[in-house]
């Protein structure tokens, strides 16, 4: 995973050495912000002299994202101090909650989850600060026509596929994905959160539709 997020790290990079932003100011929002979508949806916003609090929201609505991965985390977690807990949620990755997911798909007494977490999340967050600080001292001597960010997708949606191992994930995955094209044209990136709340919906149902089935049987 590590090419595929040093390729968006480097594309994050660009975009804020390409937005104005100094170099000692942008190297201190890609540490503060650990997140490429909300960078690269705030930039445009800061640049243009949006409003703060249609930055706040914007970045908000793309990062909601994380609020699941929080509650599918809880129960490997919970035993934990509320302190380290939070400490943890700063680490929070797509790449590293898929591989975390594809490990342990259920939580099991005995395992240190957190050393896997951070094992895991500490390689992702030090590829991540090395690419797009780089991206950022590069600045314009990367040319767009290179799409690297498109490896860093390919490379997400390939651990992604890999998840896929019931016909039940799958309907939700092409929910999710026609969700997210039939609502594309939602502002501040909205049709992330719709293709999620999808996908969601489609897993309650799944997993109710058996007890509604015994609860109908005489």
């Amino acid at each position: 995973m590590a090419i595929g997020i040093a390729a968006w790290g480097l594309v994050a990079g660009v975009a804020m050495a390409k937005s104005g932003m100094g170099v000692p100011l942008a190297i201190f929002m890609s540490v503060l912000v650990y997140a490429g979508s909300a960078q690269i949806a705030a930039l445009p916003l800061i640049a243009a002299g949006a409003p703060m609090w249609v930055v706040w929201i914007t970045t908000l609505c793309v990062s909601l994202r994380f609020m699941a991965f929080s509650f599918h985390y809880r129960p490997y977690f919970v035993h934990l101090p509320r302190r380290q807990r939070v400490a943890l949620s700063f680490m929070m990755g797509d790449s590293s909650f898929a591989l975390f997911i594809r490990r342990f798909p259920e939580p099991l007494p005995g395992p240190r989850y957190e050393d896997y977490f951070l094992g895991g999340s500490l390689v992702t967050f030090g590829v991540w600060q090395v690419s797009i600080v780089t991206g950022i001292l590069m600045g314009h001597g990367i040319p767009a026509s290179w799409n690297l960010g498109f490896a860093g997708t390919m490379a997400l949606l390939a651990l992604t596929c890999t998840q896929l191992r019931s016909p039940v994930t799958w309907v939700a995955a092409v929910v999710a994905g026609c969700a997210a094209v039939a609502a594309y044209a939602l502002p501040l990136k909205l049709n992330i959160v719709v293709a999620i709340a999808a996908a969601v919906a489609v897993g309650v149902l799944a997993d109710r539709a058996p007890a509604l089935h015994r609860g109908a049987r005489p």
